[in-house]
């Protein structure tokens, strides 16, 4: 007894501390604005909810979009709009009523009419407005898409200088500026976004700001003496890693106020995106395209205070309460079916599975409706964190009770040799839900993971029990399942292919792909109880 209370001290005392340095909040650098000082301009879609640009029926009220830049006017002096349809030709006036100006976008696509319509409303926007539009954007990132050429967009671009009272330029990544010097002859400034997370080589947070300022300056070597503006600046809060960019609260607060410090030293104008976070991006992007908003999408509140700490789990409490109460949950599961001369050495093993749930059990159900994006992936992530829940409590009852995890032919095969035990049939459901849901997220970043997260925090409750009960349990001498073999074939060889993919940088890949070898390594060792 004095083993297994020792052992429910040192657990419960590991997870409070571990949340504790998780929630710590990070230091910021000082305020990049002064006292009173105001962004010189911020990108905005006034999409929320449901509602999605990708809805050609959609208008935003006037009411909606006031609101917006009421909050914004005391933030910025202007902001960045892509399009003139769906309500957004509302903007200009009602920016002009607060005091601020607008950088009018008209969307520049593969369809000529639809072009034709924006650039004439920008025109007409322009026109009765010159003192609220600051200059009119002839497409965003369409050269990026492939939706024109290169001497076509300048030639509409002098189409609409000839028109326009107020500048004109266009807006796209700052490689495609390098590869389309016709287009930047023909704008009165150039507009570059540079996006460290998003880069073919992704940038690390910590160097953001140093390779921000680089791009610029050789953008502005190549087409001076022409003024060269920052048209998208930012980084995300939430998402999944690439190589060595992580999205994080405290990142994007670095990053932003590295880079608005720099452009103060170095008097460059920088628009950031964004304003809100758009959660109608996460279908295109995965759940990192949702969150680079200053302000979150349901509260419409500032993530951060310029220059004060940032925490990257603002609600650890609650997550270290969570995790405090499922390790207790394990170890009441562990007493109730414990028998009477259970081995001292099993309680060190219960502690183990206690930790792999109460560490990540809150942040498993905090990401659940972040990374569900459509039907799919809720089902995919609730069955994630199902696994996440029951593995613990499930394998602790076997280790305590001596029970071994069947191969899956004694649940799936002839009913002739299927398992009678009701506590052998729960370990093995919880084995094929936890192989299923692993082989779909292992098969998922091999061949599409530009946009899938690393979810390594429900799959370290799920798999670590498996792994535990392998290590202290005796082993059957039956024979080993073809499906156990072939499910550790699968998941060791999408661990092989994705490190290098995702580059040792990243370690949620790297944490994610070790369970997957545990597992594989857990599920070589499980055999027949025959011979």
């Amino acid at each position: 007894m004095r083993i297994a209370l020792a052992c429910i001290a040192v657990t419960l005392a590991v997870i409070a501390a571990v949340w504790a340095w998780l929630g710590t909040p990070v230091p910021m650098p000082h305020a990049p604005l002064k006292p009173g000082e105001k962004l010189w301009c911020l990108s905005y879609a006034p999409y929320q909810g449901s509602q999605t640009p990708y809805d050609p029926s959609i208008v935003i009220p006037a009411a909606q979009i006031e609101a917006d830049i009421a909050q914004l006017s005391q933030m910025t002096d202007c902001v960045r709009i892509y399009a003139t349809d769906q309500g957004l030709d509302q903007v200009v006036p009602i920016a002009k009523r607060y005091g601020m100006k607008v950088l009018q976008g008209a969307w520049v696509s593969n369809d000529p009419v639809k072009t034709r319509m924006q650039i004439d409303a920008a025109l007409a926007i322009a026109e009765r407005y010159p003192e609220t539009v600051r200059a009119i954007i002839v497409g965003n990132e369409a050269l990026l898409r492939g939706d024109i050429s290169g001497p076509d967009l300048a030639a509409l671009i002098r189409e609409v200088k000839a028109k326009a009272k107020v500048p004109v330029t266009y807006a796209d990544v700052w490689e495609f500026w390098l590869r389309s010097p016709e287009v930047a002859s023909t704008v009165d400034f150039i507009t570059i976004h540079i996006l460290p997370y998003w880069e073919d080589f992704p940038i690390p947070a910590r160097q953001a700001a140093e390779h921000v300022d680089a791009i610029r300056k050789r953008v502005a070597a190549t087409f001076a003496p022409k003024d060269v503006v920052i048209g998208e600046m930012g980084w995300p809060s939430q998402g999944r890693m690439r190589e060595g960019a992580l999205p994080s609260p405290a990142n994007q607060a670095q990053v932003i106020q590295d880079v608005l410090s720099l452009a103060a030293r170095e008097n460059f104008k920088v628009n950031v995106i964004e304003a809100y976070d758009a959660t109608w991006k996460r279908a295109q992007e995965g759940v990192v395209g949702g969150y680079w908003g200053l302000f979150d999408a349901q509260h419409r509140q500032m993530k951060f205070a310029w220059g004060a700490p940032v925490s990257n789990h603002p609600d650890w409490k609650l997550q270290m309460a969570a995790g405090i109460v499922f390790a207790l949950l394990v170890f009441g599961v562990a007493f109730w079916t414990s028998r009477p001369a259970t081995p001292a050495w099993l309680w060190p093993a219960i502690s183990l599975n206690a930790l792999a749930g109460g560490l990540t059990i809150g942040m498993t159900v905090a990401n659940v409706p972040v990374e569900s994006i459509g039907a799919g992936g809720w089902v995919r992530l609730l069955a994630l964190a199902a696994a996440a829940i029951a593995s613990p409590l499930v394998l602790t009852a076997a280790m305590m009770r001596g029970a071994a995890v069947p191969p899956l032919s004694r649940l799936l095969g002839p009913a002739a040799g299927r398992t009678r035990d009701p506590a052998v049939i729960a370990v093995g459901l919880v084995a094929i839900a936890t192989l299923l849901v692993a082989i779909v997220t292992a098969l998922g970043l091999v061949f599409d993971p530009r946009y899938r997260d690393f979810p390594f925090a429900p799959l370290t409750a799920a798999i670590v029990p498996f792994f535990v009960h392998s290590i202290f349990m005796p082993r059957q001498m039956g024979a080993r399942g073809a499906a156990e073999i072939g499910g550790a074939l699968i998941l060791a060889a999408a661990a092989v292919y994705i490190v290098p993919n995702e580059t040792v940088q990243n370690w949620q890949s790297l944490w994610l792909c070790a369970l997957l070898v545990v597992f594989a390594l857990s599920l070589v060792r499980v055999r027949d109880a025959q011979s």
